[in-house]
């Protein structure tokens, strides 16, 4: 699941920044046993928040949303909860009421199930629901709502939950409101407007309290994001059916979306080769018919495959391999839960560590995967290919 911790708190591991989506920082802790994703804080620590019941809440938005932007709520529900909502609204109008472009509504009584609408002119469209329910009373959670294109998809304690395509325009978009019983902790903001900048910025969080609600009902949420690390550039040599292309890759200027999209089966020769501490971001999206994709590393020297990531959407396996002197070894299929679904946005981190690869999905850590292509600083190709649409390719 997401991690929250104080700036620095990782100095003990092997912890290293990098933006993966627009405008959000995290720093991947690598242990002995696992790969974690954590969010910064720049201006809180958010180890310990009190807890506030300002319920209903309205908030407006201090920026525009747009695609990359991350909007996460933390909270508990408490046990006599029957429903709550979080809804992301063109404005904060009673009457008449203002529009609602998502309107996210878990409900606990009778069938648990979580309810998505949207609201247009004070008329309902049609509900869409889900009834794979990832919140319990008496539990904490946290609610990341990654806004897209398209869409929204939303995670819940770090799962995959659903996708609700946009009915209402972004530009809308210019308040939160949250209702019903529910105890919400902190509400955070992370702005893809952080992708001009070169510079890595932090997520933007407002703590929910007495104080920074105004008394007509509405709170502003600060913004407070400060550059905390610059990213070293990357180049990247990739080369498809066309003529092969140079592209440097920083936080700021990444390979083109339109390039991308074109180059599957998506070869790349790393600037450098594979080692400890070495990464790999891949972000892009499930074709909504997937049966699968690879994501493959490799020696370009020898065509030995050192790690070969094999999700299988149509049997929900995620198969882990090695093709090592012309033959392919015993696949890995053990996994927690299965991290994809069909036309999903993902951000796959492959981190090399000393011992092991270990893999994270959308900010969760899925896997590690033991070496056995021994000669690390022989693998220096990445190949992709399947049912996927690329979105960008980063290594550092």
């Amino acid at each position: 699941m997401y991690h929250f911790l104080r700036t620095g708190a990782c100095r003990s591991s092997a912890a290293f920044q990098q933006k993966l989506h627009s405008g959000l920082l995290v720093a991947l802790c690598c242990s002995e046993d696992t790969l974690m994703i954590t969010f910064q804080s720049h201006h809180r620590a958010l180890s310990r928040i009190p807890c506030y019941t300002i319920i209903p809440y309205v908030g407006t938005i201090s920026e525009q949303l747009e695609p990359g932007t991350l909007i996460v709520l933390r909270g508990h529900v408490p046990s006599d909860s029957d429903r709550f909502q979080v809804d992301l609204q063109c404005g904060s109008s009673v009457k008449p009421r203002a529009d609602v472009a998502f309107h996210f509504n878990p409900r606990f009584r009778r069938a648990n199930c979580i309810v998505c609408n949207t609201l247009k002119n004070e008329k309902w469209g049609w509900e869409e629901i889900t009834y794979d329910m990832p919140f319990k009373k008496e539990k904490s959670f946290e609610i990341v709502i990654m806004v897209l294109k398209d869409k929204f998809q939303v995670a819940v304690n770090g799962k995959h939950t659903l996708i609700y395509a946009h009915r209402i325009s972004l530009e809308k978009i210019d308040t939160l409101g949250i209702y019903g019983k529910v105890i919400i902790h902190s509400v955070g903001f992370s702005f893809s407007s952080d992708l001009r900048s070169s510079q890595a910025s932090t997520l933007e969080w407002t703590e929910i309290s007495e104080e920074n609600v105004q008394k007509s009902g509405v709170s502003q949420f600060p913004s407070n994001r400060g550059d905390i690390s610059k990213i070293v550039p990357r180049t990247v040599y990739t080369k498809s059916k066309g003529s092969p292309a140079n592209h440097t890759l920083t936080c700021a200027k990444i390979l083109p979306t339109d390039c991308l999209s074109k180059t599957l089966p998506f070869v790349a020769r790393l600037n450098s080769s594979m080692g400890p501490g070495r990464t790999v971001v891949i972000k892009g999206e499930v074709n909504t018919n997937a049966k699968g994709f690879a994501v493959d590393l490799l020696s370009g020297k020898s065509k030995d495959i050192a790690l070969h990531l094999n999700p299988r959407l149509n049997v929900k396996a995620f198969v882990r391999n090695s093709f090592l002197q012309q033959s392919w070894g015993e696949e890995e299929r053990n996994i927690t839960c299965f991290p994809f679904s069909p036309g999903m946005y993902f951000e796959m981190i492959i981190y090399c560590d000393v011992r092991e690869f270990k893999v994270a999905v959308n900010g969760v850590h899925s896997l590690e995967y033991r070496h056995r292509f021994k000669d690390l600083s022989d693998i220096d190709t990445l190949e992709i290919d399947g049912d996927i649409h690329l979105l960008e390719v980063r290594s550092w």
